[in-house]
């Protein structure tokens, strides 16, 4: 498959899973609603694609995206966010703290910013074994004032990590717009560190693309960290309870621009129509099967409720103690 192609899959299987995932919302089976990422599949896309398998990400709350783009398996992935058994993460993650450490998914977290750490921490631990490794963490643009993420670009470029950070901003922390929560602005956050950034069209993967791999390219160089801020339009809402509750923060002539420049769109227009709808056949057939096994598998044995949460065959690091 072409690079066109592959990205062009990618976010046509990001942008159907998610409205699959909605509609498993509306009819129950995912229970307490998700966060949808409609809209920003090129950033995904754009970013994992430029990744080695060996790389890893941390992800956020919107991470069904990223995870799908990493390389997880549709059906695991939707079983996930199901709560059964057969998901990613035997249904304990649900939709927001998806990871498979196989494929370098550490996981998402719902906690504002605090992948970024995480990420950080793991390319620290890649350095300090010599690993070649990348890490790269997602953020959203109500997570730039966060204490921790300003904390963790300061020890990222004070000891240059391998860390490619990625701001995904929508323009919107919930229903809060960026102008009324931000001052400044989001590279410039970056610079105050000196951490090279740019500004990128997050609505266009292959841009997303050869912007993350420069930026990898640093990071494996031992040049340190690189900000991305990926601007791009959260075409639905912030959370499923949007639908019901219909909140009025954005106006429909803004929604209506806003969706114009479709990632989808822009990608598939680069391929040829054939290739184009045969990609999206399988994507239904990938879909359809995914939804088929969440609803089919069982959910995890109530008895089971506390495996995990207590360490057991704890082991002193040597030299700890």
């Amino acid at each position: 498959m072409t690079d066109d192609a592959g990205l062009y899959r990618t976010v046509r299987l990001i942008r159907r899973f998610e409205e699959r995932a909605i509609e498993l919302v509306r009819d129950g089976t995912i229970v307490g609603g998700i966060h949808p990422y409609l809209g920003q599949e090129a950033i995904a896309a754009g970013t994992c694609a430029a990744l080695r398998p060996g790389d890893v990400i941390t992800s956020t709350h919107r991470g069904h995206g990223h995870v799908l783009a990493k390389g997880a398996d549709p059906a695991r992935t939707m079983a996930e966010l199901a709560g059964r058994a057969t998901g990613l993460n035997r249904g304990r993650g649900g939709s927001m703290h998806a990871a498979d450490f196989s494929l370098g998914i550490l996981g998402a977290n719902a906690i504002v910013g605090a992948a970024v750490p995480i990420a950080t921490g793991a390319a620290w631990a890649a350095r300090r074994a010599g690993i070649d490794r990348v890490a790269l963490t997602y953020f959203g643009d109500g997570a730039v004032s966060q204490g921790v993420v300003l904390e963790t670009f300061n020890l990222a470029a004070l000891w240059k990590l391998p860390v490619v950070l990625v701001c995904e901003n929508n323009g919107f922390a919930t229903t809060t717009r960026l102008a009324d929560a931000v001052a400044g602005t989001v590279t410039g956050r970056a610079a105050a560190f000196g951490i090279p950034a740019s500004t990128v069209d997050g609505c266009d993967p292959e841009a997303v693309r050869a912007a993350t791999a420069e930026a990898v390219a640093r990071a494996r160089a031992g040049e340190g960290p690189t900000l991305l801020e990926c601007v791009a339009y959260r075409f639905d809402a912030h959370h499923t309870w949007e639908h019901a509750a219909r909140p009025r923060y954005r106006t429909d002539a803004e929604v209506a621009d806003g969706t114009s420049r479709d990632p989808v769109e822009i990608q598939g227009a680069r391929l040829d129509p054939a290739v184009r709808a045969r990609i999206d056949a399988e994507l239904e057939d990938v879909l359809e099967a995914a939804v088929r096994f969440a609803k089919e598998s069982p959910m995890p044995d109530p008895d089971g409720a506390l495996e995990h949460l207590y360490a057991d065959g704890l082991q002193v690091r040597a030299g700890a103690a």
